[in-house]
């Protein structure tokens, strides 16, 4: 529930600021070992009823929110337990990045239909009538109908007799989520990930109530390198519009990100300017010459779906470097010796960061949820951080890419300007089930000579798994943020010129994998 701040947001949200302000205060195991009867007080009443499970769960969301991967369900051990390794460059992006706390696990119905108490006993019992299993019967010292499970076969046509809609069909949220079917059941009843099928989209985290699923951050590690020697920059997603209310304006953005120790700001838009040059630049020569069709490059979720799913299609993926990868260049070609931290909305970014021509450029991989735990950390507030120039550089759209439709647009507008007479058919999908049937129907060749968007999250980045604001909120400021852009499209960006010594793609992506 984006917005809206629910113990599950606050939740995470504390969990966030308490390794942040460890990250940035600094301690030993003992410190960090305390943290769950800190955040879990002796006077608070336990959601579970019981103050060690509580507990428990606690150590291990802080566990994932430093970058470490979960306990064994069988082990016993420290919250501390392999901090040390945890700041290995090597392991930062060690799988699972997404992962089910067993233990937290409301062990959910998978499917199931069932008469509530809003049944009123009618005489006419339609429901019984309109099964097919004839599986409905009536309880007549209850005075309600009741379903047999062990027969009912979900079919739904009681839900639809009943007048007094007392009938209702609950499903796992995070299985319903999920649209490649990543979500299976231990033989608990406990919800399990399928690693081997699982995009990273994020959609389940965001939609289990009981906050079971958790994703490995980066925090720690990033500020850690932020009280070293070596500076630390930040390059940040356009989908940031709006994110942190009104107080936090273009012209503060640098004041505040410093108050964090980061050395200054980039945005990724100029990167996803660059970006739609290369694959309006890779459509034009090799569709339909080369490729039936193309598909964008940008969503690493939408990638790994299709190399998982379609490996037959994955070539028909753009190979241009996302805006990431190329913002992320373009700050190390002048700053040879910084490091960079991506932040962004995305959790599928961390799967991207991965990549073995990615990580030397991407250090790390922020989600804006963790971003605003180390504000809180911090105790910035955005009203008293100073004016500045605002880092503002990329084109309308460029920032556009974070809405769905706008990656596609903007590589159709920049055709349009080299080659006014060709046409490019465009068709969009957002959330990995459309996108699912999307890449079927072009499997069919229904989408011949298309450029295909794919966004994992419905609305595109700006409604990604680690964002704050709801939809609404942030599709206005992404509009506002438009309007403001220095330059409408692409090729009017100054940073243009300098994307032939940015990319070297035949050499460096041969063989890249998707994933």
């Amino acid at each position: 529930m984006k917005g809206i701040k629910t113990e599950k947001t606050k939740l995470r949200r504390k969990v966030f600021a308490e390794v942040a302000r460890f990250a940035y205060e600094g301690g030993g195991p003992e410190v960090l070992d305390e943290l769950p009867y800190k955040m879990v007080d002796g006077d608070d009443d336990p959601f579970r009823q019981s103050i060690f499970l509580e507990r428990a769960i606690a150590g291990e969301r802080i566990r994932v929110a430093m970058g470490m991967s979960l306990l064994p369900i069988n082990e016993h051990a420290p919250t501390s337990k392999g901090v040390d390794e945890s700041m290995i460059a090597e392991r930062y992006y060690e799988p699972p990045l997404i992962d089910i706390i067993r233990f937290a696990c409301h062990s959910c119905p998978e499917n199931r239909v069932f008469i509530t108490d809003g049944c009123q006993g009618c005489l006419e019992h339609p429901c019984r009538e309109v099964c097919p299993k004839k599986c409905i019967d009536f309880d007549s010292r209850r005075n309600r109908a009741v379903i047999d499970q062990s027969q009912c076969i979900k079919c739904g046509q009681c839900m639809k007799a009943c007048q007094y809609n007392a009938i209702i069909r609950q499903e796992r949220p995070c299985m319903k989520s999920c649209a490649l079917g990543a979500i299976v059941e231990d033989e608990y009843g406990h919800a399990m990930i399928d690693h081997d099928k699982c995009a990273s989209c994020g959609m389940c985290l965001n939609s289990c109530p009981f906050a079971a699923i958790v994703d490995k951050g980066q925090i720690y590690q990033t500020i850690k390198a932020i009280q070293s020697d070596t500076p630390v920059y930040a390059i940040v997603a356009p989908s940031i519009a709006g994110q942190f209310g009104k107080d936090l304006t273009d012209t503060r953005m640098k004041s505040a990100f410093r108050k964090l120790g980061f050395k200054s700001v980039y945005e990724v838009a100029v990167g996803a300017d660059l970006c739609t040059i290369q694959e309006a630049g890779h459509f034009m020569k090799e569709v339909p010459e080369e490729l039936s069709f193309m598909g964008t490059s940008c969503c690493p979720a939408w990638s790994i779906m299709t190399t998982k799913h379609f490996p037959e299609l994955s070539k028909n993926l753009s190979m241009a470097l996302t805006p990431m990868a190329l913002t992320a260049r373009l700050v190390k070609k002048n700053h040879p010796e910084c490091k960079i931290a991506f932040i962004g909305p995305c959790l599928a970014k961390k799967r991207e960061a991965g990549r073995t021509t990615v990580k030397s450029y991407v250090d790390f991989v922020l989600t804006f949820e963790e971003l605003a735990g180390m504000f809180d950390a911090k105790g910035v507030v955005f009203a008293e951080c100073e004016e500045g120039d605002p880092p503002r550089r990329a084109s309308s759209d460029g920032i556009g890419f974070a809405m769905s439709g706008g990656v596609a647009s903007a590589v159709a507008n920049h055709i349009k300007k080299v080659d006014p007479e060709r046409e490019v058919k465009i068709e969009r999908a957002e959330g990995l089930d459309e996108c699912y049937k999307l890449m079927k129907k072009a499997a069919a060749g229904e989408y011949d000579g298309y450029l295909l968007e794919g966004m994992a999250c419905p609305g595109g980045c700006i409604a990604g798994a680690g964002t704050i604001q709801p939809l609404n909120k942030t599709v206005h400021s992404l509009n506002k943020a438009k309007e403001k852009a220095p330059v409408a499209n692409a090729v009017d960006n100054k940073y243009a010129d300098l994307l032939p010594k940015l990319e070297n793609i035949q050499e460096e992506l041969a063989g890249q994998e998707n994933s």
